[in-house]
C-alpha cells in the first residue's frame, strides 16, 4: 500500500441474488462487480468508465458502504473499512461524500437550500446555529450562488444551480474524498462545462480526491489523471489518461474511443466498431466476457478469462492478444 493512496480497493465483488419460487430461493447470482482492484491517490481524479450496466455505480455504492460487498477489502487512508459498523461509518461520512447524477432527485423538495446544506453539519458537528448559517452562506458563495438563494426550494433553480447546491452540501463537512456519480450527465453541455470547471477549482482549493464515474470519454479525458475501463463487472484496462487515449490496448477501449463523435467530417474514424449489447450479468459468457463482441476473439478467448497485464508505466489491460505479444517478445 502506497502512502499517497487515499482509497484502496482489493478483489471487490458484489453479487445480487435472483430469487424465484414460492419460498423465494436463490436460483442464481447477478455478478454486478466481479473481482475489481484499483487505488486512488491523494488529490487525483480517478475516472471509471464503461457502458450502462457495467457495474460503475455499484462499485461506488459499495465504496460508500451504501451496500455491503460480497467479497474483497476496502481501505480508506490505510484503515480497512470493509466491515465497519454503523457508528464507525457515521464518523467516516465526514471524510467521504457523494454528488449524485440528477440533482433534482438528490435534493429534498420540501427543504429550503439553507436546511439542505446545513443538515450534514447539524448531524455531524457541534457548530452553533449562527456558525452553521455563516458556513452555509460561505459554501454557497464558494460554488457560485448567493445569500439570497438561502430560502428558496430546489424547484426554483435550474439544473446547474441545483447541482451547485448538491456540491455545496458535499463540501459542508470538509471531506477528503468525493464520489462523483455522473454529476453532469443530466445537464446541458454549456452547464456541464461550468460544473466541471467548478469541480476542478474546488479540487485545487481544498486538495480534494475524486472518483469520477461517467460514460462520457471526452469529459473523462479532460478531468481525469488516471482511468479504469469496466466491462460486465470487471476492469479490462486502466492507466494514466495520456496512455489510455494515445495507445488503447483492449479492443473494448479502442471501440469506445472510436465511438466518440468528431465534429470535423474530414477526419476518418477507425474500423473498430462495437456491435451488439452487453451480455446479461446473470449469465455472463465463459472466458473473456468481451469475446462475444470482439473482432479479434480466438478459441482461448472463449475458454479462459485473461488476467490484467502490466505493460509499463502503470498501464494494464486484460486481453489474451496482449499476453501473446508479451510472450513472443
Amino acid at each position: 500500500m502506497q502512502t499517497g493512496d487515499v482509497l484502496i480497493v482489493e478483489g471487490l465483488k458484489k453479487y445480487f441474488p435472483v430469487r424465484a419460487g414460492l419460498l423465494l430461493k436463490t436460483k442464481r447470482w447477478v455478478k454486478a462487480v466481479d473481482d475489481v482492484d484499483f487505488e486512488i491517490r491523494r488529490t487525483e481524479t480517478f475516472g471509471l468508465v464503461g457502458e450502462s450496466g457495467c457495474g460503475k455505480t455499484t462499485v461506488a455504492r459499495t465504496i460508500l458502504r451504501v451496500i455491503d460487498p460480497t467479497a474483497g477489502r476496502l481501505f480508506f487512508e490505510g484503515v480497512e473499512i470493509t466491515h465497519l459498523g454503523r457508528e464507525e461509518m457515521r464518523k467516516l461520512r465526514r471524510d467521504i461524500q457523494v454528488v449524485f447524477q440528477d440533482p433534482f432527485w438528490s435534493l429534498n423538495p420540501r427543504m429550503i437550500v439553507k436546511d439542505i446544506v446545513a443538515e450534514p453539519m447539524e448531524t455531524h458537528t457541534r457548530l452553533t446555529k449562527h456558525e452553521v448559517e455563516h458556513r452555509v452562506i460561505e459554501l454557497l458563495e464558494t460554488v457560485g450562488l448567493a445569500k439570497e438563494h438561502l430560502r428558496r426550494y430546489p424547484h426554483e433553480f435550474s439544473g446547474g444551480q441545483r447541482q451547485r447546491i448538491a456540491i455545496a452540501r458535499a463540501l459542508s463537512l470538509n471531506p477528503k474524498f468525493i464520489v462523483l456519480d455522473e454529476p453532469t450527465s443530466a445537464l446541458d453541455v454549456s452547464v456541464q462545462a461550468q460544473i466541471i470547471n467548478l469541480l476542478e477549482e474546488l479540487q485545487e482549493k481544498f486538495q480534494l480526491t475524486y472518483l469520477y464515474i461517467s460514460h462520457d470519454l471526452n469529459l473523462i479525458q479532460h478531468i481525469s489523471d488516471r482511468i479504469a475501463v469496466m466491462y460486465l463487472g470487471r476492469i479490462v484496462e486502466s492507466g494514466p489518461v495520456e496512455g489510455m487515449f494515445s495507445n488503447p490496448l483492449h479492443p473494448y477501449t479502442q471501440a469506445l474511443l472510436e465511438a466518440i463523435p468528431v465534429p470535423d467530417p474530414s477526419i476518418k474514424k477507425g474500423k473498430v466498431i462495437l456491435e451488439g449489447g452487453v451480455p446479461s450479468p446473470e449469465n455472463p459468457p465463459l472466458g473473456c466476457k468481451f469475446h462475444t463482441r470482439c473482432h479479434y476473439a480466438t478459441q482461448i478467448c472463449r475458454e479462459r478469462e485473461p488476467e490484467l497485464i502490466d505493460t509499463g508505466g502503470g498501464h494494464t489491460a486484460a486481453c489474451h492478444l496482449i499476453g501473446a505479444q508479451s510472450a513472443a517478445a
